[in-house]
C-alpha cells in the first residue's frame, strides 16, 4: 500500500480513471461504503437478541457509534470532494461487507466473556484509548471540512488540534479508536481490523504530508505525518 498510491480523493485525475475506472460522487461513495459496517453489526445485534448491558452488546456499540457518525453525518459534511474511482469503490464496499459481516457474527454468536469483562482494566483503557480516538477522529474531520468557506476552492493547511503535531491527525486518531477496541475486546477480529487500519491509513497519511510539504513552503517542519514527533 505504501508503493501503490491510491487515486481518490485529492489525488483523482484524469488518468485516475485510465488507471482505476470511471469516479463516483464523493458523498455517495462515502454513504455506501460504509454502510456495511452499520448495517450488519445492527442487523445481528437485533436478529439474535444480543441487546442490553453485556461486554458483546457494549463492543459491538462501539463499532455501531463510530460507523453511524461516517455514514449519517461525515458523508454529508464533504464539500465538493473530487470523486473516487468505481474500482476502488468496489473494492471498499467488498472490505466493510466482509469486516461488517465477521464483527457481527463474531460479537453476537462467537465471542465469550465474564460478566466482569466490563470492569477488566483491558476493557476500560481499551474504552478509554477508543472514545479518545473518536473524539480526536470528529475533531480532526471538523477541521478538515471547514477549512473552505462557502465557494471557495483549492487546499489550505489545516491546523488546530491533532493537526498541530501531525498532518494526518484524521488517520492517527483513527488507528487509535480502533487499537482501543482491539484492546477492550481483546479479540482477532478487533486486532486485525486495527492492524488493517494502519496498512490502510498509514500510507494515506504519508502521501498527505507529502502533498503538504510540496504545496506549501510555509508548512510547519515540526510537524510529522501519521504519529506526533516519531513519524
Amino acid at each position: 500500500l505504501q508503493c501503490l498510491k491510491a487515486e481518490y480523493g485529492r489525488y483523482f485525475n484524469s488518468k485516475s480513471e485510465a488507471r482505476w475506472g470511471w469516479g463516483v460522487n464523493a458523498k455517495f461513495a462515502w454513504f455506501t461504503q460504509e454502510t456495511p459496517m452499520l448495517a450488519l453489526p445492527v442487523y445481528y445485534m437485533l436478529s439474535t437478541g444480543r441487546l442490553g448491558w453485556n461486554p458483546n452488546s457494549v463492543l459491538l456499540s462501539f463499532i455501531i457509534i463510530h460507523y453511524f457518525r461516517r455514514v449519517f453525518i461525515y458523508s454529508f459534511q464533504l464539500k465538493g470532494g473530487k470523486p473516487t474511482p468505481i474500482s476502488l469503490w468496489l473494492m471498499c464496499i467488498v472490505y466493510t461487507l466482509t469486516n461488517g459481516y465477521i464483527h457481527g457474527r463474531y460479537f453476537t454468536e462467537y465471542a465469550k466473556y465474564d460478566k466482569k469483562w466490563l470492569s477488566d482494566p483491558r476493557f476500560l483503557c481499551g474504552t478509554l484509548m477508543f472514545f479518545t480516538g473518536l473524539f480526536l477522529n470528529i475533531q480532526s474531520d471538523n477541521i478538515l471540512t471547514s477549512l473552505r468557506k462557502p465557494g471557495e476552492v483549492g487546499y489550505k493547511i489545516p491546523r488546530g488540534g491533532l493537526f498541530e503535531y501531525v498532518s494526518g491527525a484524521n488517520f492517527c486518531s483513527e488507528i487509535l479508536e480502533w487499537s482501543g477496541f482491539a484492546l477492550a475486546s481483546c479479540s482477532y477480529p478487533g486486532f486485525t481490523y486495527a492492524f488493517f487500519t494502519l496498512c490502510n491509513v498509514g500510507p494515506r497519511a504519508i502521501q498527505h504530508h507529502k502533498f503538504y510539504v510540496e504545496k506549501f513552503e510555509d508548512y510547519p517542519k515540526s510537524r510529522k505525518a501519521l504519529i506526533p514527533w516519531l513519524l
